[in-house]
């Protein structure tokens, strides 16, 4: 079983960096609108991070399976690596991946909903 408290700390620590980076190193650089995708990017990797530290305690708990942080760390990757990428040069088709990835981390929090009314329900 996958540690997802410290893949959750890394993700973390991965959106303090690259929001640092976005905020000093990619200022004169970027245009408005690339500045723009950047903040988007890294506010939805830390809090989908925040997000995941839970369920790797909900894991550890027994209350959810795997799959939910499968979901939230895919979508993390898919979202906010998109539009990173485009900010960074990548062609701008890459927007069109981006959805994907906030679909992953909505089924995510469905599935974690789902789990919690499970429990729920059977005590």
């Amino acid at each position: 079983m996958l540690n997802w408290v410290g893949i959750a700390a890394i993700n973390m620590a991965i959106a303090v960096a690259l929001g640092a980076f976005g905020a000093h190193g990619l200022k004169n650089i970027a245009s408005p609108q690339q500045l723009e995708w950047w903040h988007t990017a890294t506010l939805y990797l830390l809090v989908h991070a925040l997000g995941l530290l839970l369920v790797g305690l909900l894991i550890r708990l027994k209350y959810v399976t795997q799959t939910t942080a499968w979901l939230l760390q895919i979508g993390i990757i898919i979202f906010s690596g998109s539009l990173y990428a485009m900010t960074l040069g990548a062609p701008l088709w890459f927007g069109a991946i981006t959805p994907i990835g906030g679909v992953l981390m909505i089924a995510g929090w469905l599935c974690l909903a789902l789990s919690a009314f499970k429990t729920n329900t059977q005590k």
